[in-house]
């Protein structure tokens, strides 16, 4: 009987480890991303998104969390990287300790962990603090300004200028100050940098309006347009 009993365990032992190993050579060899993830993964990752490592940097997962305001946004990137997830994203509330007593709620997704993430991870953080790579001028393509935009983009003062700003602040200031060099350079965007407690922020000129709206307007989600400043016509 104890024999029995002992088989038992140890076949579900034997199917545990199996089917963790399976898992795990799944996640080292699933499929590149394709262009699009990448480069909707460069904008996410310049802004709210992270990437996690649970293998000393083998492999990574993305990790997205928006408030409940930007829930279709949120479920929009989940169908971008919906093949690397095993579950929908859930909702979640939380408090915030500026305001006592209001409850707040966000979504959020992970994917699993995966070596296709991995180039970015190592190009994107210095540990566990996150940084802007040294080829960033090579994987900045409109979409990608576009997904960082509708992360972290605002109008500068809604209703009474087009002039809009990137919140960078989490980043050093030195790759704020090569963020906004290749805006300029690339895309011939008119940028400054301005100081925003203890970080930078990059605003874009009124004056590159037009250059900015033909450049990645397309590629925003229907529920995020309203972060764009929006021209009116005189009459």
């Amino acid at each position: 009987m104890l024999v029995a009993r002992f088989l038992v365990i140890y076949i579900v032992w034997l199917n545990h480890i199996f089917g963790f190993c399976i898992n795990f050579v799944k996640n080292m060899t699933k499929t590149k991303l394709s262009t699009i993830q990448c480069e909707i993964l460069v904008g996410i990752l310049l802004g709210d998104a992270s990437l996690q490592t649970e293998s000393n940097g083998r492999t990574y997962r993305l990790r997205l969390v928006q408030s409940e305001e930007h829930k279709d946004y949120l479920f929009h990137l989940y169908g971008i990287f919906k093949n690397y997830t095993t579950s929908p994203p859930i909702q979640s509330s939380f408090f915030d300790p500026r305001k006592p007593g209001k409850k707040y709620f966000r979504w959020s997704f992970s994917t699993t962990q995966q070596a296709c993430f991995r180039f970015y991870g190592h190009q994107f953080y210095d540990g566990n603090k996150k940084k802007v790579p040294d080829l960033i001028h090579k994987w900045l393509t409109p979409r990608s300004i576009a997904y960082w935009y509708m992360d972290d983009g605002a109008q500068k003062w809604k209703g009474k200028s087009l002039g809009v700003r990137f919140c960078t602040d989490n980043f050093l200031y030195k790759d704020v100050k090569m963020l906004a060099h290749v805006l300029s350079e690339k895309y011939s965007l008119k940028t400054s940098l301005q100081k925003k407690e203890k970080g930078w922020r990059i605003y874009i000129s009124s004056y590159s309006y037009e250059i900015l709206k033909k450049l990645i307007f397309s590629y925003f989600v229907s529920s995020m347009v309203y972060k764009f400043p929006e021209k009116v016509t005189q009459i």
